[in-house]
C-alpha cells in the first residue's frame, strides 16, 4: 500500500472514534437534561438525515477540491458541532451538525481510495478501512462510556493546565473537550494526506443542476449491470446493520436478561465479527471474484433467525461473531466493486454520494419499520425471524437478478458474434 493510504486510515480512525464517543456523551447529556425516553434514538436519525438530504451536493463538493482538504474542512464542521453542544445548543441539533460534517466527509474518504490505489488493491483497502472503522466504533463507544463515568469526569475536571485557565466546569464540558481533541488529531492527519493530482471538470454550483446531476449519476449506477447488484447489496447491508444494533439490545434484554450497559457489549461482539470478516475478505477475495460472496448474505439472514433459540450468553457470543463475520466478508468485496464501477462510470465523489444516499435511506426506512413493529407490540422473537428471512430472501432475489443479467449479457455477446 502507498504511504498516503496509512495517513487516510489514521485520519479516518480518529474522526470515527470521536463521532462514536460523542454519540454516547450526547445520550448521557440528554439523560441529564431529563429528556423523554424516545429522544436518545433520534440522535442517530438526526445524524443520518444529512447523508440523505445532502447526497446531491456532497459528491460535487468532494470532487471540487483535493480530497485531503475536503476531509480537513468537513472535520472542522464536526468540531463546530462539538462547540455548539459546549455552548448549550440542544444535543439533537448539535449532533445533526456533526452528521452534516460526516456526510460531506464520506465521499472524500472513500473517493480518494480510487484515486490513490489501482482497482486490484480496492478490496484490500476497503477491508482495512472497514476493519479500522469497526475498531474505532468499539473503542469510541468505550471512550464515550468512560468519559461519562463519575470518577473519570471528576479526574478530568480536577486536571489543571499550567498558566491557562479553561472554562470547563461540568463533566459534559470535560468530555466534549477530550472529543474535540480527537477531532483535532484527525484534522492534523487530514493535512498530511497527499494530493493525488486527480482533477474533475468544473463542478456545478446551482442547486437545481446539482440535483439533476445527482439524478443522472443515481440512474447510471442503478442501470449498470454490476453497479446495481453491488449497490443493492450494500444498501441492504447498511439498513440491516443499523436495525440489528437495536434488535440485539432488545433481544439481550428479553432473552438473556442483560441490562443496557452489558447488552451494549454484544454490539461490540458483532462489530468484532464484522472486522474479522472484513479483514478475511481483504486477504482472500480479489475484485474480479467479488460477486462470488453473495450466498453469504443469505447465510447471514438465516443464522440471525437462530438467535430466537439462544438463552445463554456464552452461546450468544460465538453466534453474534459469526453473524458479524458473514456480514463483513460479503459487504467488503461488494463495497470495492461498487467503488470501482462508480469510478469507471462517473467520478469517485459522485458515486459515493449515490451510495450514501441509498444506504442511509435504507437505514431510515428499516429503523422506521422496526420502530413500527415494536410499537405494534410484536415479540422480539417474531421481529428477529421476520428480519432474518427478509435479509435472506432479498439477497436471494439479488442473486437471481445477477444471474438474469449474466444470461442477457451472454445472449447479447452471442448476437454480436453472429453479426461478425
Amino acid at each position: 500500500m502507498k504511504h498516503g493510504f496509512y495517513t487516510i486510515m489514521a485520519a479516518q480512525f480518529f474522526s470515527s472514534l470521536a463521532d462514536n464517543a460523542l454519540l454516547i456523551v450526547s445520550m448521557a447529556l440528554l439523560v441529564s437534561m431529563q429528556s423523554p425516553t424516545w429522544m436518545p434514538p433520534l440522535l442517530k436519525l438526526f445524524f443520518v438525515l444529512s447523508y440523505v438530504l445532502l447526497a446531491a451536493f456532497v459528491g460535487a463538493f468532494a470532487d471540487s477540491l483535493p480530497k485531503g482538504r475536503v476531509m480537513f474542512i468537513t472535520n472542522m464542521i464536526k468540531v463546530a458541532g462539538c462547540i455548539l453542544m459546549f455552548v448549550h445548543v440542544h444535543p439533537l441539533l448539535a449532533y445533526a451538525v456533526v452528521g452534516f460534517g460526516a456526510a460531506a466527509y464520506s465521499p472524500a474518504k472513500y473517493g480518494i481510495l480510487t484515486e490513490l490505489l489501482p482497482p486490484e488493491k480496492l478490496v484490500a483497502a476497503n477491508g482495512w478501512i472497514e476493519g479500522l472503522t469497526v475498531t474505532s466504533i468499539i473503542l469510541g463507544t468505550v471512550l464515550g462510556g468512560a468519559l461519562v463515568t463519575p470518577h473519570i469526569s471528576a479526574a478530568l475536571l480536577n486536571f489543571d493546565f499550567p498558566v491557562v485557565d479553561f472554562p470547563i466546569y461540568t463533566p459534559t464540558e470535560a468530555a466534549l473537550t477530550v472529543i474535540t481533541g480527537f477531532y483535532g488529531l484527525a484534522a492534523l492527519f487530514n493535512l498530511r494526506i497527499p494530493d493525488t493530482g486527480a482533477r474533475y471538470e468544473h463542478q456545478k454550483h446551482h442547486p437545481i443542476r446539482l440535483i439533476g446531476d445527482f439524478s443522472r449519476c443515481f440512474t447510471t449506477l442503478w442501470k449498470d449491470k454490476l453497479g446495481q447488484i453491488s449497490l443493492a447489496v450494500t444498501t441492504l447491508f447498511w439498513g440491516a446493520g443499523a436495525t440489528l444494533q437495536f434488535i440485539v439490545l432488545k433481544w439481550a434484554e428479553e432473552s438473556l436478561q442483560m441490562p443496557l450497559n452489558k447488552a451494549a457489549v454484544l454490539q461490540g461482539v458483532v462489530a468484532i465479527g464484522i472486522a474479522l470478516g472484513a479483514v478475511a475478505a481483504a486477504r482472500f477475495v480479489p475484485l474480479r471474484k467479488s460477486l462470488s460472496v453473495m450466498p453469504l448474505g443469505i447465510a447471514m439472514g438465516l443464522v440471525v433467525t437462530t438467535m430466537i433459540l439462544v438463552r445463554n450468553v456464552w452461546v450468544a457470543y460465538p453466534l453474534l461473531i459469526l453473524v458479524g463475520a458473514l456480514a463483513g466478508f460479503f459487504v467488503v468485496p461488494m463495497n470495492a466493486l461498487l467503488q470501482h464501477r462508480g469510478h469507471v462510470l462517473m467520478s469517485a465523489g459522485h458515486s459515493i454520494a449515490v451510495q450514501n444516499f441509498n444506504e442511509n435511506l435504507s437505514v431510515l426506512t428499516m429503523l422506521a419499520l422496526y420502530a413500527l413493529m415494536i410499537f405494534m407490540n410484536l415479540s422480539i422473537q417474531i421481529v428477529i425471524v421476520l428480519f432474518g428471512l427478509f435479509v435472506a430472501s432479498t439477497m436471494f432475489l439479488v442473486m437471481k437478478r445477477h444471474e438474469a443479467n449474466q444470461r442477457q449479457h451472454d445472449s447479447l455477446s452471442l448476437i454480436g458474434e453472429h453479426k461478425h
